[in-house]
């Protein structure tokens, strides 16, 4: 009984920090449209990746709490080990596929914003499909 009151005390506290922060700070596509020099839309674009930075964490935090809590109970910490080794590989598959992105435009100056879009659409991909796995 306490365990399942911990973990929905901690889903509604995680589901309060996922959606707070994202209408506080501007969207990517408010970026894009609405800043005018090159380093003003580098600035609205760090903002927007801390944001969802914070979002992506407190996902994966999520499910390695859930995942540890199945673990201590089945004795199998497989799907755990599974899922840390997925999010590490999706960290280096976004952090490469940006980074080709970022190579193609340098050395404008448009390059760096580039990356950091391409880094938040990622990212926010793996939110989309991390929020649906229960």
């Amino acid at each position: 009984m306490i365990k399942k009151n911990l973990s929905l005390t901690v889903f509604i506290v995680s589901q309060f920090l996922l959606s707070a922060p994202s209408y506080a700070l501007k969207t990517l596509d408010k970026c894009v449209k609405t800043e005018q020099t090159t380093a003003e839309l580098s600035r609205c674009l760090d903002a927007v990746k801390n944001v969802v930075d914070r979002e992506l964490q407190t996902w994966v935090n999520n499910h390695i709490f859930n995942l540890e809590e199945k673990a201590l109970i089945t004795g199998r910490y497989s799907t755990l080990k599974m899922f840390k080794r997925s999010q590490s590989n999706f960290i280096t598959f976004r952090d490469n596929d940006c980074r080709w992105q970022y190579l193609a435009i340098s050395p404008d100056k448009g390059a760096g914003n580039a990356y950091k879009k391409c880094y938040i659409l990622l990212s926010k991909y793996r939110i989309k499909e991390l929020s649906q796995i229960q």
